[in-house]
């Protein structure tokens, strides 16, 4: 099972991102050869639930730590888009939930 120091600095990005985020989306993510681009237009919206804890996962802190299956699979569609665009991923608990996109191809 992969690890999360096995990810390119760019993957690590977006699952560190999502453990940060823990409930919200992320919105016009450009994807490049596969590759996950925080560029200018990309934004990062937190949803904030109330009494709830907002705080990040717990394995944001961690320096290394196992994927979970649903991050593999978002990974393994990152290299099916190859070039295109994330319209919108969804986060809830720290996870990647769904999302809609854009392709180029």
């Amino acid at each position: 099972m992969p690890h999360i120091e096995s990810l390119s600095s760019s993957r690590s990005r977006l699952v560190r991102t999502c453990q940060e985020l823990n409930f919200g989306r992320i919105v016009n993510l450009k994807v490049e050869r596969g590759e996950p681009v925080f560029g200018s237009g990309t934004a990062v919206i937190r949803e904030v639930k109330f009494g709830a804890d907002n705080t990040p996962r717990r394995e944001a802190e961690l320096s290394n730590f196992k994927l979970r299956d649903v991050v593999r699979e978002l990974l393994d569609h990152l290299d099916q888009i190859g070039d295109g665009v994330i319209d919108e991923l969804v986060i809830k608990h720290g996870l990647p939930f769904s999302m809609t996109v854009r392709s180029t191809r």
